[in-house]
């Protein structure tokens, strides 16, 4: 991991660090009772997926961006073809802000006078940190991926069908942590503990 994954993790440390003081200050405003830390535990899980996943994405697409502009100044009529593959790891930005919306809406936080469990809150941050790693982890390589494809393309323009492949094998992984984080979503959300 480079200086910009540890600047990537820190900031997303931090943001998460600020969400959960605004979570209290939220609770406290409202007059909701917050007999548990379970609503900040699910409020921290929710902003660590949805900034592993934004901050994924625009590392992501930086990359893949960067390598499409440099094709582009040369091919501009390979437009079409560049634009798929630059976005591609754009994706996991929404994919993980799909799993904060469920995170927040499912676990009955947004209920006033609702309480969460320590139990499940921890167990939405887990699925928080875990979901929101591999879509920040998954965008960089799918940028970097999308660039060599990108490349590829540039160079022999008829590849572009088999270039794309490249980027989209590494999504698949993306999809794999935004199902799993769905169905254990839904579990928690309906588990009694």
């Amino acid at each position: 991991m480079g200086m910009e994954g540890l600047w990537g993790v820190l900031v997303g440390a931090l943001v998460t660090t600020l969400s959960a003081v605004g979570a209290v200050f939220a609770f406290k405003l409202s007059n909701t009772p917050m007999t548990s830390l379970g609503s900040l535990w699910t409020f921290m899980g929710a902003v660590m997926v949805i900034t592993l996943g934004g901050l994924g994405s625009a590392h992501g697409i930086r990359v893949s961006g960067s390598q499409a502009a440099g094709v582009l100044s040369e091919k501009p009529e390979l437009f079409g073809k560049m634009f798929v593959m630059m976005a591609l790891p754009g994706t996991q930005g929404f994919y993980s802000f799909v799993c904060g919306i469920m995170m927040i809406v499912l676990s009955g936080v947004l209920n006033k006078g609702a309480a969460v469990s320590n139990a499940k809150g921890l167990a939405f941050l887990a699925v928080g940190v875990g979901v929101g790693l591999v879509e920040w982890w998954s965008a960089i390589l799918q940028g970097q991926a999308s660039a060599a494809a990108e490349s590829l393309t540039g160079r022999q323009p008829s590849s572009s069908g088999q270039a794309i492949l490249i980027p989209a094998l590494v999504e698949t992984y993306a999809v794999i942590a935004l199902v799993s984080g769905i169905l254990l979503i839904l579990w928690i959300s309906q588990a009694v503990f």
